[in-house]
């Protein structure tokens, strides 16, 4: 499943230009508007640098392989990126280590030492090869300068047997095919949203299993006003390394879809908390968020906690998502929306698995874009 995200309000000049680009040599009967090599004015594609993969998975995994399959694969899509060896000495001479997000100063180096406009950072969630495969990715696109921001961003959770079919003609059993369509949908999602030819597409349904068990909004929120939000990477009481920065990125994903929501860079966050010293040994305190809304200019901090976020690999088990988040608004220094999720990917299946869910990551997704619709209505 496939969840894009818009994030035009505070973007519009360098998406404008990348969308000039993009336009002006596609081909106009290609669904996906692709451009190639050959056509007119690629080059002038504003150029992107393409971050070593964040591992969020816990697991060894192919992320060189992974990478170049995604540059590969912006390449066949028309995009320009920048040279692996100019990249590489960028990094290197501003010890750049960190590849998980980018803040003012990465990316003002980024965009005045290795000529990037845009940067591109993906993180991988789940990678399994056992049969039958797995994969879940996350891709951001941000803008480079002194004030970095989320042009656009999109997730996939990918199994082998998601869609057997008949006679399991459908089965995927070769992990690197299973990648290049992770990493197809990815980039395919970036063309199209740059070019406009996503932003029709058809509201999935809500489904009811999905919904939280327990929702609280304050009748404080004005959805007619324009809110900056700082997302902290959640408290993790689970067994899975890293759950609460992969459930973060989920909850930056759906609310960077809404037009009065500014959602902050992630990189930016982590930054400043590191900067700050602020560690959250079991949750927010009140002196902690007075000094983070300060230093992010913030109105909103989402945070919480993640109970439980499992994958299974091989042909059988099941994921299984635990988790409650929680608002808190800078003027009233009081929580103004929380909610509680659990769900597991057998969830209203009875019948020969239909609507069976074989990914954490899909799940996650669901609840998350669940749980921000309903806050929101």
């Amino acid at each position: 499943m496939i969840l894009s995200t818009n994030f035009s309000n505070r973007s519009v000049a360098i998406l404008a230009a990348i969308l000039i680009c993009l336009t002006g040599c596609s081909a106009v009967n290609d669904p996906l508007v692709r451009v190639t090599n050959e056509s007119p004015g690629i080059e002038n594609v504003l150029p992107i640098a393409v971050l070593p993969v964040y591992n969020l998975s816990g697991l060894p995994a192919p992320l060189s392989e992974i990478r170049q399959s995604l540059i590969n694969s912006l390449k066949k899509q028309g995009f320009n990126t920048i040279d692996d060896n100019v990249l590489e000495r960028s990094l290197a001479r501003h010890r750049i280590r960190h590849v998980g997000g980018t803040n003012s100063m990465t990316a003002a180096a980024l965009g005045k030492d290795a000529g990037a406009e845009t940067v591109l950072i993906t993180s991988l969630e789940l990678y399994s090869e056992i049969s039958p495969p797995k994969i879940a990715l996350s891709s951001r696109l941000v803008s480079t300068g002194s004030s970095p921001s989320i042009l656009w961003m999109d997730g996939i959770g990918m199994a082998g047997d998601d869609s057997p079919g008949i006679l399991g003609l459908g089965l995927i059993e070769d992990p690197l095919t299973l990648l290049k369509k992770a990493v197809g949908h990815l980039t395919a999602s970036l063309a199209g949203h740059l070019t406009g030819q996503r932003d029709n597409v058809e509201t999935p349904k809500k489904r009811r299993k999905f919904w939280p068990r327990v929702l609280y909004r304050s009748p404080v929120i004005d959805f007619d006003m324009k809110y900056r939000v700082a997302v902290l990477p959640f408290f993790n009481l689970s067994q899975r390394k890293y759950a609460g920065e992969i459930i973060a990125l989920h909850f930056v994903k759906q609310f960077g879809k809404l037009e009065n929501f500014d959602v902050i860079e992630p990189g930016v966050v982590r930054h400043s908390l590191l900067r700050h010293r602020i560690i959250m040994d079991d949750g927010l305190s009140l002196a902690h968020s007075d000094l983070i809304f300060s230093k992010l200019n913030a109105d909103l901090i989402l945070t919480g906690k993640i109970m439980d976020y499992q994958d299974y690999q091989g042909p059988g088990g099941k994921p299984k998502v635990d988790l409650s988040a929680q608002m808190i608004e800078r003027k009233r220094r009081a929580v103004v929306w929380s909610s509680k999720s659990y769900n597991e990917g057998d969830d209203g299946v009875y019948f020969f698995d239909l609507g069976r869910v074989n990914t954490a990551h899909v799940m996650a997704s669901e609840m998350v874009n669940h749980v921000v619709e309903m806050f929101v209505e």
